[in-house]
């Protein structure tokens, strides 16, 4: 299972944390050889600030990505269906998208990666926290689509 699908979507609960530091570090491990996105159950939030720094520490920029929901993939004409290999990072959009894609012939993978907001009472915890999780991400991509 470790060929590169053409295709990924990443999804977690806002894209505004994990989501996004997935479809950013993931396009930076697989260049263009695949077509990555990221999407989330909702898209209340703006993208996080903390996830902006800790990912620019490793060369990804995500200061100008739009959050975006399932819903408005829709709208976009981005149907789930359309991609290979859908991620969810958090269980909410684990189950959504296994409710979404059950009639697609679609994979869906779980990677469990913790939400690391509100894990610190200052900015330097804040940051050690989003730092595990991307630092979680990187691993995970390395190992699932070894290059």
């Amino acid at each position: 299972m470790n060929n590169l699908p053409s295709s990924v979507l990443f999804c977690c609960d806002h894209n505004s944390i994990r989501s996004p530091m997935a479809e950013g570090l993931m396009k930076k491990h697989v260049g263009t050889k695949s077509f990555v996105q990221s999407a989330g159950v909702k898209n209340i939030k703006d993208i996080d600030g903390f996830s902006i720094t800790v990912c620019a520490e490793v060369g990804v920029e995500l200061e100008k990505h739009q959050v975006r929901s399932f819903e408005d993939l829709a709208d976009f004409g981005d149907d789930l269906e359309s991609y290979d290999l859908i991620i969810a990072l958090s269980p909410a959009s684990a189950s959504m998208v296994r409710d979404l894609t059950k009639d697609a012939a679609v994979g869906v993978e779980f990677w469990d990666i913790a939400d690391p907001t509100g894990a610190g009472d200052s900015r330097e915890a804040n940051l050690i926290s989003y730092r595990a999780v991307r630092d979680d991400i990187i691993n995970r991509i390395a190992k699932r689509f070894p290059q």
